[in-house]
Parts: structure tokens; C-alpha cells; sequence
């Protein structure tokens, strides 16, 4: 069964394997998340469970949202995201969910908001390759034609220059390389998005079937 958990990015570091080779890895802060809310077939047509992940302060709550924690008997939470399950009668409102979920060796997709970079050209933004850089030319970093005289518009989907980053980027099938259930961290190889306190979810990998 598919399973993941809310967590914050805490940075990038490296850790040695039995072997003595270096693996860079990124530390999350995995829960402990709180299960707020429980949607099923019968009352939303799928099933569902709504994770809340670190504590917020019940003043800077509105009435309708401290109803919705209250429901759960929970406490406010800042950061909320609804997960698929197959069976939502696993599971219990107010139920605590820890990094001990995942074991060492698993394989898990990140999803968080990638770091913005602000308005970049079309080179740094899309990787396109620049004119000829001798003085005659007058056309270095462009975009170039937009291949629209005839219709007299810019198609959807033109690659143009534009604000970058800041979108939510998933990276798949990344190693949980260990576990530190005792603090709730997740040693994950590799890197993942978003800046250094960013909120991410970590879930099974849906793309890796043999683990």
C-alpha cells in the first residue's frame, strides 16, 4: 500500500557507507504528522486521509479552520496535504504518523516547490542555445523567430523568457538511505526541491516496483 508522510527540508550533507564510499544525501524532517481529516467513497468519492504537519499558533487560526482541526482534536497545523490510500478504515483521526513508516533501502518521490530564480532568459530558463557572438551579428542571447507570421499570434506553449523556478517539482524514485526515528529524519540520497526549510512529501515511489 502506497504510504507517505509531510516533512521540511533541513539541508545537505554526507554520510559514509559500510563500504567507505561518500553518499550525499539530504536530511527531512519527517513528522511526526497528525491525521486531520478522513474522506471516503461514500462521503467524497474517493478515499483519502489529510495529513497537518508542524504546529501553528491557534491565534493566527480563523474560526472555520480551528472547527476543522477540532473535529480531530488536533492542534492547528501550518502545513496540510491530502494523501490517496486504498482503505481509509486503516487509519484513525488524530492518529500520529512518524518517519518510522519507511525503512532503509526504500524508494520514495519528493514533492516540494522548487527555489525561484527570478526573470531569466530563455538560455538559463530553457537551455537554448545562443547566436554567434561575433560583432556583425547583433543577436546573442534572443529568443529568435517565433514561427508565427502568418496566424499573427504567439502559440501556447512558446518557451519564452519569464519568471523561473517556484513551481511544484517532483524528483522520483530516490533511496531512503537511513532512518532516525528517535528525531523523525529521513537520510534521502540525493537532492531534492525546494529551499532549506521548505515543506516537501515524501511517498512511495510509483514508478519503481521492485524496491
Amino acid at each position: 500500500m502506497a504510504k507517505g508522510i509531510l516533512g521540511r527540508k533541513v539541508g545537505m550533507t554526507q554520510i559514509f557507507s559500510t563500504d567507505g564510499h561518500a553518499v550525499p544525501v539530504t536530511v527531512v524532517e519527517a513528522g511526526p504528522c497528525m491525521i486531520v481529516q478522513k474522506k471516503t467513497v461514500a462521503t467524497d468519492g474517493y478515499e483519502a486521509i489529510q495529513l497537518g504537519f508542524a504546529e501553528k499558533k491557534e491565534r493566527l487560526v480563523n474560526k472555520p479552520m480551528k472547527g476543522h482541526f477540532g473535529k480531530a482534536s488536533v492542534k492547528p497545523c501550518k502545513f496540510l496535504h491530502e494523501l490517496r490510500v486504498e482503505s481509509g478504515d486503516t487509519f484513525n483521526l488524530g492518529q500520529e504518523i512518524k518517519a518510522d513508516i519507511f525503512s532503509e533501502g526504500e524508494y520514495v518521490d519528493v514533492t516540494g516547490t522548487s527555489k525561484g530564480k527570478g526573470f531569466a532568459g530563455v538560455i538559463k530558463r530553457w537551455n537554448f542555445t545562443r547566436a554567434p557572438m561575433a560583432h556583425g551579428s547583433m543577436y546573442h542571447r534572443r529568443p529568435g523567430s517565433l514561427c508565427a507570421t502568418d496566424p499573427a499570434r504567439v502559440f501556447k506553449g512558446r518557451r519564452l523568457p519569464g519568471r523561473m523556478g517556484g513551481q511544484q517539482t517532483t524528483i522520483q524514485g530516490l533511496q531512503v538511505v537511513k532512518v532516525d526515528s528517535e528525531r523523525n529524519l529521513l537520510l534521502i540520497k540525493g537532492a531534492i526541491p525546494g529551499a532549506n526549510g521548505a515543506f516537501v512529501v515524501v511517498k512511495t515511489t510509483v514508478k519503481r516496483a521492485k524496491q
